[in-house]
């Protein structure tokens, strides 16, 4: 993809969720190593909101959401600005049930 030809927020876009997977990737090692692992879904740039997919283990695991929060989301927010909140769309479509 050729950036230069790019407006300056589809730039931001890209480059943030670039950064999002990138930090995902690092993230996703740890997660492997309790059976787990996480899949980005979307990157909502105007609300901040990231959305994934948590996998294998950490699908059906009663601490999931305090991995999201407590781990995965700090670690987010820490190097990204403009991360609000880390959604796992596996609640979500519980909620949708």
């Amino acid at each position: 993809m050729n950036l230069s030809t790019l407006s300056q927020s589809n730039k931001f876009v890209i480059i943030m969720k670039d950064k999002v997977q990138d930090t995902l990737n690092e993230i996703r090692v740890a997660l492997q190593q309790d059976g787990g692992d996480i899949e980005l879904v979307d990157v909502n740039e105007d609300t901040g909101i990231v959305r994934v997919e948590l996998q294998g283990a950490c699908r059906g695991c009663p601490y999931s959401q305090l991995t999201l929060t407590g781990y995965v989301e700090r670690i987010l927010k820490e190097r990204i600005p403009g991360i609000e909140q880390v959604v796992n769309v596996n609640l979500e479509a519980l909620k949708m049930d």
